[in-house]
């Protein structure tokens, strides 16, 4: 559906006089993301399934995409002629979210936001969800807990470690502090002493999703590949929706094992969940796929990459 607008002369909207078109364009992006990452900022993840939070950080997005696809065209317009003439402005909005004209609005400025939002790639990549053994009830374990969370903000991970595994000699059983140190010690490039915290945390709770997916993650970042398979096919079993099983596994696959079509087989399916929940990591399959394109064909294996793409519903122009 489209929207016809009609825009009197003496609006102004937000188009700044001497600025260049693409200068212009920069600054309308630009504003529109950060009202867009204010309102991602304030999303409540705790409890919250991935599925759950992708859909409102899209909402988020959706509220400045009419926004920036009306700048964006009021901005094509050619001011000089049109004040000369007297006339109003019409402009159509395409309000569809299915239309391609749409989601190319939408996913240009969800690209830019995912590169300069960091409340978006914190949200999305959070993992909230509270099991039995997840949080603690003792105040003093919480105290600490909370101790480390803001040392982990500041980026001192060795000293977030310190404090959650205070928590812990305070309750052994308190399956996030074990995830935060295992998170801690990934940034710190300590993956074996990563893997052994994620270990300890499924222990506790055998069918933690963050655990399961950080400890693939530690597994491929420790070159230890099969693991990182096996683990994400773990996670498979009780998330088969989860597209992190199928991107994690895809990039397994063609980055480290240079096994391609593998590879582009997971990368698919990881696409089109991630286009089905409004994952702003959309792009990064759609990156890969564009890397496994490039290898493939210097395989001379174009014909194979098109029909993987054909085979899961996917269009796509590579040259």
């Amino acid at each position: 559906m489209k929207k016809t607008l009609l825009v009197i002369m003496a609006f102004s909207f937000f188009v700044t006089a001497g600025m260049s078109q693409e200068n212009k364009k920069d600054t309308l992006l630009k504003e529109l993301a950060e009202n867009g990452c204010k309102c991602i900022d304030s999303i409540n993840t705790l409890n919250k399934t991935r599925d759950a939070i992708a859909k409102e950080t899209s909402r988020c997005i959706d509220n400045q995409t009419g926004a920036y696809q009306l700048g964006s065209k009021f901005m094509d317009i050619d001011l000089s002629k049109e004040i000369a003439t007297k006339k109003k402005i019409d402009i159509n909005i395409n309000t569809n979210k299915d239309s391609k004209e749409y989601k190319g609005y939408y996913y240009e400025l969800e690209r830019y936001m995912m590169k300069n939002c960091e409340a978006l790639k914190k949200k999305i990549a959070a993992n909230d969800i509270i099991n039995n053994k997840s949080a603690s009830k003792n105040p003093a374990a919480l105290r600490l807990y909370s101790a480390g969370l803001k040392e982990y903000e500041n980026k001192n991970y060795k000293e977030a470690i310190t404090y959650y595994q205070q928590a812990l000699a305070v309750d052994s059983v308190f399956a996030f502090a074990w995830d935060n140190i295992g998170i801690c010690n990934r940034k710190l490039n300590n993956y074996t002493e990563a893997i052994y915290a994620y270990n300890k945390s499924l222990q506790l709770d055998p069918n933690g999703l963050m655990p399961l997916q950080n400890i693939a993650v530690a597994y491929k970042f420790n070159k230890e590949f099969d693991k990182a398979i096996s683990a994400y096919q773990r996670l498979a079993e009780l998330d088969k929706n989860n597209p992190e099983v199928y991107y994690g596994i895809g990039e397994t696959y063609s980055l480290y094992l240079n096994d391609y079509e593998k590879g582009l087989e997971y990368m698919c399916k990881a696409l089109n969940l991630y286009i089905a929940q409004k994952s702003p990591y959309r792009s990064d399959a759609e990156s890969i796929i564009n890397t496994i394109y490039t290898k493939m064909k210097e395989q001379n294996k174009v014909v194979r990459f098109n029909e993987i793409l054909k085979d899961n519903n996917i269009t796509a122009n590579f040259k």
